[in-house]
């Protein structure tokens, strides 16, 4: 049998899991995106990420930006946007990173990805020097997943991110 090419990608990323992602994981998935030729979407979302894993975070920004330009569907296209978001927090443009996380935040609030967008949002801005933020952020998410306590712990992020104010 035959496997599909997302099931290929797949592949490749689970023979990477719990290792460092080099040269040969980026060959690896540069020519699976080869296939799908140099305008599609998805491929350059895996190139993206094959060059972020590798820690390579400004070669990763421009073919995320450049996936996102191209389109993406609703599955891959806010995975694109927090991997965006993270790699420019690790490159320190904060202010950059926390737009295009807010952007998201508004856009897919009830998606599926809500709670990977809030984890990216409090690193960028505990990166950023405003950890008191982060944590609100992060205690916000939390929230709905709590049995109890709604209103309180509410209340309780709000006044934590005055702290960095």
């Amino acid at each position: 049998m035959t496997k599909t090419w997302d099931e290929r990608v797949e592949d490749v990323w689970a023979e990477a899991s719990g290792e460092e992602v080099g040269d040969e994981t980026i060959a690896r998935i540069d020519a699976l995106a080869a296939e799908r030729g140099p305008d599609d979407a998805r491929a350059e979302f895996e190139r993206a990420g094959a060059r972020d894993s590798a820690g390579r975070p400004a070669e990763a920004v421009e073919l995320y930006r450049r996936a996102l330009d191209l389109g993406l569907d609703e599955e891959h296209r806010p995975q694109c946007v927090i991997q965006l978001a993270s790699s420019l927090r690790n490159l320190g443009a904060y202010d950059e990173a926390l737009a295009v996380i807010r952007a998201e935040e508004e856009l897919s609030a009830d998606g599926p990805y809500r709670d990977a967008v809030a984890t990216v949002h409090a690193l960028i801005l505990a990166s950023a020097g405003r950890p008191a933020q982060g944590l609100s952020v992060a205690l916000l998410a939390l929230v709905p997943h709590l049995p109890r306590y709604h209103r309180s712990m509410t209340a309780y992020a709000h006044e934590i991110a005055r702290a960095d104010t």
